[in-house]
């Protein structure tokens, strides 16, 4: 077996260079912006308009989150039975009545249609990584994914940016009903593009392999560890806003959140350069092992430097993860195996908030950034140790008996 040797930008424009990643690169970048807006758009919407506040505010996120952990899989299935333009005639119609409507929606109304439009929102994650997973060989498939990580990371300096300054300057109708059109003009573009989904050859719709035999400890262990390497992201991220404000020093948020991402692009970009990937239990160890210090930040520039090692590993991890969930992907479930790590990343978010914000409540920034540490590095060991476990041999004792 031929081994790639492209590394640094040459891997890149070998990936690039393969016919149909180019475009659903930039396809895919233009619609996670609405993506990523949307956030902030019903938070400003919630805490400006509505005057129901943060607490309320939180509460619509996460009814949309639990809709996209749900919905997400099956979706995914969707795709694999039906095809991808069929599955986005159906979220994109949802998602211009969701948009179009929530502006003119009181609190429990919208409340409800976030979950709805949670469950039925577009996966551009999961498409994108599904999309790659079939046009990339093995071989470079980290680059790809890393290319992707990347590429999500700058989305999500722009979005929400897009979205707060339209709901601060112009009114939080216009910033939601921006977000609704930028997702059906990103919807459009995917459709016209029509990336494929599945290997070539492959039969739309065939009997998927019975789920005991494809939804093995292996992949278990890859979405048991995505979950918590977004855990640990999401977590050290509201610890740290915690930190610099009950520290008086709000004012520096950006700068910090700006040097954590650049971190993280210099990490994704080395990682997707480099001559071999490294497991990925042993990523999520690092990157838990790596928020633990920043349990010792004071002043702001203080969770600057400290945040520099969790960045770095952030994009990184991610891109392994998906990599390593795509490698232990039958093709007859590839969508709805890519949902699934899309809920395992939804359920990590999910999950990171509200514990990161109890523990800074209950006790301090630190408490929380130490907890959020500890379970990616308890994960990576959990994942390791099963996955070395599945891979020893069994010695037969003298009374077995074959069987």
């Amino acid at each position: 077996m031929e081994t790639d040797t492209a590394t640094g930008l040459r891997a890149y424009r070998a990936v690039l260079a393969i016919p149909g990643v180019a475009a659903v690169t930039a396809v895919s970048f233009l619609a996670r912006l609405p993506a990523s807006a949307a956030a902030i758009a019903l938070t400003l919407h919630v805490v400006l308009t509505l005057d129901e506040g943060y607490a309320a505010a939180g509460a619509v996120a996460a009814a949309s989150t639990v809709g996209m952990a749900i919905g997400a899989p099956l979706l995914g299935r969707l795709v694999d039975r039906r095809g991808l333009r069929t599955m986005l005639a159906l979220t994109l119609a949802a998602q211009a009545a969701f948009w179009g409507a929530a502006p003119f929606l009181s609190y429990p109304a919208l409340l409800v249609s976030a979950l709805a439009g949670g469950l039925l929102g577009v996966p551009v994650f999961s498409i994108t990584r599904q999309s790659l997973a079939v046009l990339v060989p093995p071989e470079r498939r980290r680059t790809a994914f890393a290319l992707d990580s990347m590429s999500v990371e700058i989305s999500y300096i722009i979005g929400p940016a897009i979205g707060a300054v339209l709901a601060v300057n112009a009114s939080s109708t216009a910033a939601m009903w921006v977000v609704g059109a930028g997702w059906l003009v990103a919807g459009a573009a995917l459709a016209l593009l029509n990336p494929p989904t599945h290997l070539p050859g492959t039969s739309r719709g065939g009997h998927p392999p019975p789920v005991r035999q494809w939804l093995d400890v292996r992949l278990i262990g890859a979405l048991l560890a995505t979950t918590a390497a977004v855990v640990v992201v999401f977590g050290t991220e509201l610890t740290m806003i915690a930190g610099l404000e009950l520290g008086g020093h709000a004012a520096w948020i950006p700068v910090t959140n700006a040097v954590w991402c650049v971190a993280s692009l210099v990490g994704g970009f080395a990682y997707g350069g480099a001559r071999r990937s490294l497991p990925l239990p042993l990523l999520v160890g690092c990157l838990g092992a790596a928020a633990l210090p920043v349990a010792l930040a004071g002043p702001w520039w203080s969770y600057a430097l400290l945040l520099v090692p969790v960045g770095l590993l952030i994009a990184p991890t991610m891109a392994t993860s998906a990599e390593a969930v795509s490698a232990l992907t039958p093709e007859h479930v590839r969508g709805l195996v890519t949902g699934l790590h899309g809920s395992a990343i939804t359920t990590g978010a999910a999950v990171a908030t509200p514990l990161a914000g109890l523990l800074v409540d209950v006790a301090s920034p630190a408490a929380a950034v130490l907890t959020v540490g500890m379970v990616g590095v308890c994960a990576a060991v959990l994942v390791g140790w099963s996955g070395r476990r599945r891979e020893a041999p069994v010695t037969p004792s003298a009374g077995s008996q074959s069987i």
